[in-house]
């Protein structure tokens, strides 16, 4: 049988050279084609590379940690037949006009990937080898970097699309004589250049984020599942798929016998609260909690109420629909309250205002409903919307999405005075609202009042300007019905 040299790939223009890091197979192993075989290091990235034959790993002509030059021979295999030749994408001068970007092939055996981030506009002018957009494929998330100079015209892929390797994303405009690559072929190397932003590494505990595809990740994202529990997810096929992650979500319940001799029935937690798990267990290795708590006269809120109801208008909204108007009107005031972290180090403060307030199911199943764009309604239509949104909630719909910021919480059914909310990221806060109970205000009266207790993230805002905010909701509460005209 024939002998081939497999060689260290070219995966982007400007590479010279690379690190062996590790070997994944011994000489003498059978290989399937797209089989991890070595890893290696670039300027760029530490990434498995996979196997382009099928056969038997005959040597290793380099060692762990050689430095070696990209396009060198790093194995022999004995194969079965030709290695299959890799061709680079055919190129030819273009007149001034519009270029197509493809997604580039950055490795063997990737099929797909994920649009993570567009970092240009349309219209905006373009140097070559600048960053454009992000892309995630199953071993990383990578800024690619623009093959020309020139303006971009379009994108023809939206943020969480998964796109075929060698799809064309967008267009761009090119001056005259520029060499156009045309549609990569599967294995074939585009013109374009990655910077690996964030690779994908095993969390504590050595669970292994790679090899899962982007589109097995966008649907657990569509589905509320954090990365942290798509990896535990049990999968049939080689992969984690969507169909795995149905599979999961479904869950069964059976009955068996413990190794004490005690029966007991065993059954998957209902979904919402594997999402509701995934996401507090994510939370918990993100958020850094701090919590205070303020004391609010709540004796103003039901004056209103009472004043409402002798109009005898239809128009009667709770208390707590305006306790959480007021909780909006502080967010519009305070950017950091509609802000989160993209990243480690990206702050993202958003226009409006999305507000969360949780909303208990029969069975302690807990949903979120979102009342997006609260800071922009007027008092009655705020009271609508919420009202809607909280319906919608209880049909079991979950409204979560990234944009909300903060949550509420009441508990004044409950008799709960005082508790410690949890933050549930990517949101910044939760504000617990606690029964009424009876105080001595300054002037030595009994007054009805309230606890207002808040955990937020300590990674958003410091404790200074987390007491100003919820003094702030606790003046508006205070004042409501000035707030609501």
């Amino acid at each position: 049988m024939p002998i081939v040299s497999v060689n260290i790939p070219q995966i982007g223009e400007g590479l010279h050279e690379a690190r062996v890091v590790a070997l994944l197979k011994q000489p003498g192993d059978k290989v399937r084609r797209d089989e991890p075989i070595y890893q290696m290091e670039t300027d760029k990235a530490v990434m498995d590379v996979e196997s382009p034959v099928e056969g038997t790993l005959v040597s290793w002509s380099a060692k762990v940690d050689d430095i070696v030059p990209i396009g060198a021979e790093i194995a022999k295999f004995e194969t079965g037949g030709d290695a299959p030749e890799v061709t680079a994408a055919p190129v030819q001068p273009a007149q001034s006009g519009v270029a197509s970007l493809f997604v580039p092939q950055i490795g063997e055996g990737l099929q797909e990937a994920r649009i993570v981030a567009f970092l240009k506009n349309p219209g905006d002018d373009v140097k070559r080898d600048e960053p454009i957009y992000q892309m995630e494929t199953d071993k990383a998330v990578m800024d690619v970097e623009s093959p020309y100079a020139g303006k971009l015209v379009e994108w023809t892929a939206k943020v969480d699309d998964v796109v075929a390797i060698g799809a064309e994303v967008g267009r761009m405009e090119v001056g005259e004589g520029v060499a156009v690559a045309a549609a990569p072929a599967h294995g074939a190397s585009a013109p374009v250049q990655t910077r690996t932003q964030r690779t994908v590494q095993a969390p504590a505990g050595g669970v292994k984020l790679q090899g899962i595809p982007p589109r097995s990740r966008a649907y657990a994202k569509e589905k509320g599942i954090a990365p942290e529990a798509l990896v535990t997810i049990p999968f049939a096929g080689s992969k984690i798929m969507p169909a795995d992650i149905d599979a999961f979500l479904a869950g069964g319940a059976t009955s068996q016998v413990s190794s004490s001799g005690l029966k007991y029935t065993e059954k998957a937690l209902p979904g919402k609260q594997r999402v509701l798990n995934s996401r507090m267990v994510r939370s918990n290795s993100l958020v850094v909690p701090g919590t205070m708590t303020v004391v609010a006269k709540w004796s103003p809120i039901e004056d209103e109420r009472a004043r409402l109801k002798a109009s005898g208008s239809n128009f009667q909204p709770s208390a707590f629909t305006m306790f959480s108007f007021a909780v909006t009107k502080a967010m519009s005031e305070y950017p950091a309250f509609r802000s989160s972290l993209a990243g480690d180090d990206k702050l993202r403060t958003y226009d409006n205002v999305s507000l969360g307030i949780a909303v208990s199911l029969p069975g302690d199943e807990l949903v979120i409903a979102v009342v997006d764009g609260a800071d922009a309604l007027g008092w009655k239509e705020f009271a609508s919307a919420m009202r809607e949104r909280i319906d919608l909630a209880r049909s079991g719909k979950d409204q979560a999405h990234e944009a909300v910021t903060v949550s509420l919480t009441n508990m004044q059914a409950f008799g709960l005075r005082d508790a410690i909310p949890v933050v549930v990221a990517p949101s910044m806060a939760t504000i617990f609202l606690g029964e009424t109970f009876r105080d001595i205000d300054e002037a030595g009266r009994l007054q009805k009042v309230v606890n207002i207790t808040m955990t937020f993230d300590h990674r958003l805002a410091n404790g200074v300007g987390a007491a100003e905010f919820l003094n702030k909701v606790k003046e508006y509460v205070e004042n409501i019905s000035e707030v609501l005209k």
